[in-house]
């Protein structure tokens, strides 16, 4: 048993990009955790997807020693989508390492990660990285820090993860600093469920943090939001590598495993408690995941549908904040509406079906919740899906979700980033300047940000921005659904909520698009955006013609015309009755266009 003196829990936060994997890497290396044959770059990211795109996704732990003091180390992802990952691990701590870029300073995230740290009441040790860069500047960082965080930075730790300068002081700098946990080993048993995830051969492991009692294999369990118990069959901790142990004591960080089969039964933010000597209270939970993101999941091959419930409700096991519900639709068949925390989480879902899963997939546009409320007060609706907006005349007022987003840019991009935010209907709440950049502060209707807000930011910025942002709650809109006919038909997959300004200039921008991706039929087919009966924008595709009179030399022209009127009669009977097929590849092209409209 580790008396509680000399346990550390720390986490290390940061923006994307500054160095926290790589800096994890040399802590485990310093510290012995592998050899250096076993050591590979990012070792903590074991996801094939995490180490292409070079971002953690997943939070993952492990133990260090370290002059007689045992560290768990929790290595967070720094990407907002992945937010809630962050203040889980940082509710198992005690305290921070927070890595500052040498060269780029503080960013969004790394504010946003701080604060979400001074409310834990973490005792945060600032981190200066990457000073073997030779565009790196530790002084100008340091009164960054302490000007724009309020964190005093004279003593912050000079390092380089990547050469393995300063890697000795960060390690003392924990064991200084950072307070140990508080337990008392006598009390029931209260651990927190930080995290929980599926492993083929072992079922669901489940990372725990002891805060009082004794976790002991073998032991009766109960989860006591769930209400399951379970029987202990295994403890243990990472190191990275999987070390048994026979149990946890307070403040210690490990993993368990009951047989549980499902990740769905092991809700994170639970407490786990004896069955037999239950705890009196739970702990304060995590507040529950909400997803912002919803659109449609369909595979290109029907045929394929089974394969994707199956992979979808796989990833479910390890991913509790994707949701999924089955939907159909007339142009694209059997698929999902699927819940996600934003885009860049729903691009990694859908990277891996296509990856892990071999999966041919479809995404319609991407769209968030709406609240609806109804004449008559008949109720409020949330609304997943522009397909399934009621009636116009029965709806009373529509909310949409707005937030407010935190832009650092360089001076010079200042004008074009405020136009952006101006063009997507945002109100600017701040502009102040911090070291040479300006921080702006606006609130913006998410379902603007939703489409491609962040590539546009990055390529008007050439990459130099960061933005952050969180909800701020529902404002009424004057929101409209915008249909897509096709030859009178309307084509659900295509439906979208828009406002009303931007209504028309995103219709015809669909119906242009769709005009040179249909392919052109015998008869003529017009393409129509409209809102309700009106409507707004309209393209025509010309017919194919057919050569009748090719046959005719000669001879009298009431011949000729009589073949021409024919023709004229079987085109309106097509027209009629002929039906539009439009490729898969159009309804692709077309979905993505949202992107650049």
């Amino acid at each position: 048993m580790t008396p509680l003196d000399k346990i550390r829990n720390f986490s290390i936060i940061a923006h994307i990009d500054h160095g926290k994997s790589t800096l994890a890497d040399r802590l485990i290396q310093r510290t012995g955790g592998l050899s250096e044959r076993e050591m590979s770059a990012q070792v903590l990211d074991n996801m094939d997807i995490e180490k292409e795109r070079g971002i953690t996704i997943k939070a993952q732990t492990v133990r260090l020693d370290w002059k007689g003091h045992v560290l768990n180390l929790m290595d967070t992802p720094g990407h907002v989508d992945f937010a809630y990952e962050v203040s889980r691990s940082l509710a198992a701590c005690e305290g921070a390492l927070l890595v500052v870029d040498a060269a780029q300073g503080v960013e969004a995230q790394t504010l946003a990660n701080v604060y979400q740290s001074i409310e834990h009441d973490h005792e945060i040790v600032p981190v200066i990285n990457k000073i073997d860069l030779p565009a790196a500047e530790p002084e100008k960082v340091r009164a960054e820090i302490e000007e724009v965080i309020g964190l005093d930075a004279s003593e912050a730790v000079l390092a380089s993860a990547k050469t393995g300068i300063g890697i000795d002081e960060i390690l003392d700098a924990v064991v200084a600093k950072i307070p140990p946990p508080k337990g008392d080993a006598t009390a029931p048993l209260k651990a927190m469920l930080v995290d929980s995830w599926y492993d083929p051969y072992l079922g669901v492991v489940i990372l725990v943090r002891v805060v009082d009692g004794v976790l002991k294999k073998g032991q009766q369990i109960k989860f006591m939001n769930a209400g399951t118990t379970h029987l202990v069959d295994r403890v243990g901790c990472f190191r990275p590598k999987i070390e048994q142990l026979t149990e946890l004591s307070p403040g210690e960080i490990g993993f368990i495993t009951a047989q549980i089969k499902e990740v769905a039964q092991t809700m994170v933010g639970d407490t786990i408690t004896d069955a037999r000597k239950p705890a009196a209270e739970a702990l304060p939970g995590f507040k529950e995941v909400q997803s912002v993101v919803f659109c449609g999941l369909f595979p290109v091959d029907a045929n394929d549908f089974e394969k994707l419930r199956e992979s979808i409700s796989k990833l479910r096991l390890n991913d509790a904040s994707f949701t999924f519900e089955m939907e159909t639709s007339a142009a694209l068949g059997f698929g999902f509406r699927c819940g996600f925390l934003g885009l860049l989480h729903l691009e990694i879902i859908q990277e891996r079906l296509t990856r892990e899963y071999d999966l041919d997939l479809i995404t319609t546009a991407p769209s968030v919740v709406y609240r609806i409320v109804l004449t008559h007060g008949a109720g409020e609706l949330e609304l997943h899906n522009p397909a399934d907006m009621p009636d116009p005349s029965r709806i009373e007022s529509i909310y949409e979700p707005w937030i407010e987003a935190t832009i650092y840019v360089p001076d010079e991009y200042l004008g074009s980033i405020l136009k952006l935010c101006q063009d997507r209907r945002g109100i600017q709440k701040n502009l102040t300047y911090v070291g040479g950049r300006a921080q702006v502060t606006y609130e913006l209707p998410l379902n603007e940000v939703v489409f491609d807000f962040y590539d546009r930011l990055k390529s008007i910025t050439r990459g130099y921005a960061s933005f952050d942002y969180h909800q701020t709650g529902y404002r009424e809109g004057d929101l409209v659904k915008m249909s897509i006919l096709v030859n009178n038909e309307p084509v659900d997959a295509l439906s979208m909520i828009v406002h009303r300004s931007a209504a028309e200039a995103r219709g015809r921008h669909m119906c242009e698009r769709l005009k040179d991706l249909i392919p052109r039929h015998l008869f003529k087919i017009p393409i129509q955006a409209a809102i309700g009966g009106k409507v707004i924008a309209r393209e025509t595709i010309a017919a194919l013609r057919k050569d009748v009179t090719a046959k005719c030399y000669g001879g009298d022209i009431t011949r000729k015309r009589k073949l021409l009127e024919k023709q004229k009669e079987g085109k309106k009977r097509m027209r009629e009755y002929g039906s539009v097929q439009i490729p898969q590849e159009a309804f692709i092209a077309a979905l993505r266009m949202g992107d650049e409209g």
